[in-house]
């Protein structure tokens, strides 16, 4: 399954990009905003990650593209799907550093959101974030997210603790923000 925008598009991570999510899940840099452990990953640990995620009923995992270069700069996916009470986690990583603070995360996160709401008929997606990543915290408040409570002082980084936010967003409360109309099956 292939979704695009204007910048991005998402297509279903397989096992050929073991390379480029390795190389991304080792970066510290990338990684101190959406890990609570920093350790350092075997391309073997990798490779059954991208495993378990693209065989897993429950889980929908992504590989965002920059549709000019068709270049990996990313990943966001939904992950402990639970269909009965039509909710799941989202997370989104933009690997690649130089495309930071330009809106591709935002746009491929929309196209994510799109897919849970209208395709999957979700009513709700939640997600955790760390208190000190402000940057995504405003994106997500942008989204419409709102917080759902948090995790006092439960990561320790850089010689200090942090709250773990919990976040989520209802279908309608999207559908009002991004001003559509719902779809799917279900009356909410």
């Amino acid at each position: 399954m292939l979704f695009s925008g204007e910048r991005v598009r998402l297509r279903k991570m397989a096992i050929e990009d073991v390379s480029s999510y390795h190389k991304w899940r080792n970066d510290i840099e990338v990684m101190q905003f959406t890990s609570l452990s920093l350790d350092v990953f075997t391309y073997a640990d990798t490779e059954n990650f991208v495993k378990i995620i693209t065989g897993s009923h429950n889980s929908k995992g992504y590989m965002i593209e920059e549709i000019s270069t068709d270049k990996p700069i990313g990943v966001t996916s939904l992950i402990n799907i639970d269909y009965g009470n039509r909710n799941a986690e989202c997370i989104i990583d933009i690997g690649e550093k130089d495309y930071w603070n330009k809106g591709f995360g935002r746009e491929a996160f929309q196209l994510l959101l799109d897919f849970a709401f209208d395709e999957l008929n979700l009513h709700k997606v939640y997600l955790r974030v760390f208190s000190y990543n402000e940057r995504a915290i405003k994106l997500y408040q942008k989204l419409g997210f709102s917080e759902d409570g948090r995790l006092t002082e439960q990561l320790y980084r850089n010689g200090s603790w942090h709250d773990v936010i919990l976040m989520g967003l209802l279908k309608r409360n999207y559908r009002l923000l991004m001003n559509t109309p719902e779809s799917g099956a279900i009356v909410e």
